[in-house]
């Protein structure tokens, strides 16, 4: 390859300050991954996704009981066929909703998943979780430093995080 532009020193001195600018801009790139991975870790609520009970996580979380409200829309199945793969989806209709978390009662560890959401940003999430067996799946939505919930029982016919 290196034959055929050695006619053309121009050529061959743009390829290269090419391929050193792209070999620049991926070693950028990674390093504003990682620098993004650490901000992300320290606010991952690590303590709120070891609980073993319901109240302790959302205490962990959010320090307060939530209220339960027609706000909340909580799409979940009646009947999972899988418990290792329940489609779940929470959206709401509140004002200034910073996060959004994602509980099922009867699981080892309740907390399924948690959301934190920048502002501008639509309150709503969707995510596929694990159920050990039948149990309440309870939605979470901070809204204007208040706790709102949803809930609703999922029966769940085989499988599950437990077997």
């Amino acid at each position: 390859m290196m034959a055929q532009y050695s006619d053309h020193p121009d050529r061959m001195r743009r390829l290269m300050v090419k391929a050193l600018l792209a070999g620049i801009g991926l070693g950028v790139t990674g390093l504003w991954q990682r620098a993004r991975a650490a901000a992300d870790a320290a606010i991952w609520p690590k303590d709120a996704f070891a609980q073993k009970s319901q109240a302790e996580t959302i205490k962990l979380l959010y320090g307060k009981e939530a209220e339960p409200s027609d706000q909340v829309k909580l799409d979940a199945p009646e009947i999972a066929e899988n418990g290792a793969v329940v489609p779940i989806a929470v959206s709401s209709a509140l004002p200034n909703v910073t996060s959004i978390a994602i509980l099922v009662s009867d699981n080892p560890s309740p907390l399924a998943a948690s959301y934190k959401l920048p502002p501008g940003t639509a309150a709503a999430v969707a995510s596929r979780i694990k159920m050990a067996k039948t149990s309440k799946v309870i939605a979470l939505v901070e809204s204007n430093g208040k706790i709102y919930s949803a809930t609703k029982e999922v029966k769940v016919t085989v499988g599950g995080c437990g077997g």
